[in-house]
């Protein structure tokens, strides 16, 4: 099998191709697919007729909460959080924004009225994210705080500060369990109208849930690509789920991944044979996928890990083919952008 490297997975992109802004309505966005050869232009409310019978649509069910907190220093000066766990009782984890990290056991005032002392890095000393304990006069959970005081956190490359569209629109219509901090951004697409189309072809739903942490949005900094180490993130796949996928494949239906993090939970399971826990799953060209037939996927930052996911799943030349008709097309990008369709192939 060829030896990929970083730069198999870059390409140029056009800035103004960057979504700023989701479409009008969810289902409106374009749809790419790429189930074929040749490309086809669709429309995102076309999914159900290229579906069947009998598939399994598996959608990403975590809630983003609004991880953004500002506060300042004893000392005067601002800093930022980005809350990327909730930990037992008052505890979390956050990546820390500051012109000079404080020492341990330094309380922080919070925007909105709560302290948030620091206890520490995490996982380990010389992790790089830190262990807070957050404290207010109300007694409110983390999760509470985050609501009243956070901001949604929107990814690096949107430019504008957050809106009531976003908090609105930069989630899922079935969004469930708080604790991501991205959205799972291919089922953005998904409405009430399409659903109810895609139920009426016969197409059913099944959930499991990863919280998308920030480092998503980690570039891979090394050329050789094994040595990129994965961030870690938290799944389920529910009981139900694996039935319903037992069923799917009992009767000859398709598994359709809704996201790159629904892949990563399936064959996290698959490969670890644990329903639950921690993932540093890295799928690259060659991964023999035990669980995931169809995705859907919006597309995806030059060199990125979703570069490469997509492309163990649908061929690197035929991803990169895919990707180059997207630009000349002038579709949108990332986050807020379009979607494509595509099918496994074998490993070659």
């Amino acid at each position: 099998m060829r030896a990929f490297t970083l730069s198999d997975f870059d390409f140029d992109l056009p800035p103004e191709l960057v979504a700023q802004h989701p479409a009008d309505e969810r289902s409106a966005s374009r749809l790419l697919d790429g189930t074929a050869a040749e490309p086809v232009d669709r429309i995102f409310r076309d999914l159900p007729t290229l579906l069947r019978a009998g598939d399994l649509l598996v959608f990403n069910d975590t809630r983003v909460v609004k991880a953004r907190l500002f506060g300042e220093k004893p000392t005067g000066g601002k800093l930022e959080l980005l809350v990327e766990r909730v930990l037992q009782g008052q505890e979390v984890v956050a990546h820390m924004k500051v012109s000079k990290k404080p020492p341990v056991g330094t309380t922080l005032a919070m925007t909105g009225g709560f302290d948030a002392t620091l206890l520490g890095r995490w996982p380990e000393e010389d992790g790089a994210l830190f262990r807070l304990r957050f404290e207010s006069p109300a007694g409110e959970d983390p999760y509470a705080l985050m609501a009243r005081c956070g901001h949604v956190p929107l990814p690096p490359y949107i430019t504008h500060d957050d809106s009531a569209e976003d908090e609105s629109r930069y989630q899922t219509v079935f969004a469930r369990v708080p604790g991501a901090v991205a959205a799972p951004t291919a089922a953005l697409h998904f409405d009430p109208p399409l659903l109810d189309a895609l139920e009426a072809r016969g197409v059913q739903r099944a959930n499991v849930t990863l919280h998308v942490g920030a480092g998503t949005f980690q570039p891979v900094k090394t050329e050789v690509i094994a040595e990129h180490q994965m961030h870690a993130e938290r799944y389920e796949v529910p009981l139900a789920t694996q039935q319903a996928i037992a069923e799917c494949k009992a009767r000859g239906g398709r598994i359709v991944a809704v996201g790159t993090t629904t892949v990563r939970t399936l064959e996290s399971w698959a490969k670890s044979g644990e329903a639950a826990g921690d993932t540093r799953i890295f799928i690259t060209p060659g991964f023999v996928f035990a669980h995931v037939d169809l995705l859907v996927t919006n597309f995806h930052l030059p060199k990125s890990t979703l570069m490469m996911l997509v492309s163990a799943l649908a061929g690197h030349d035929h991803v990169m083919a895919l990707y180059a008709h997207a630009i000349r097309e002038r579709y949108r990008f990332f986050s807020y952008g379009d979607a494509m369709l595509l099918q496994r192939t074998l490993p070659c």
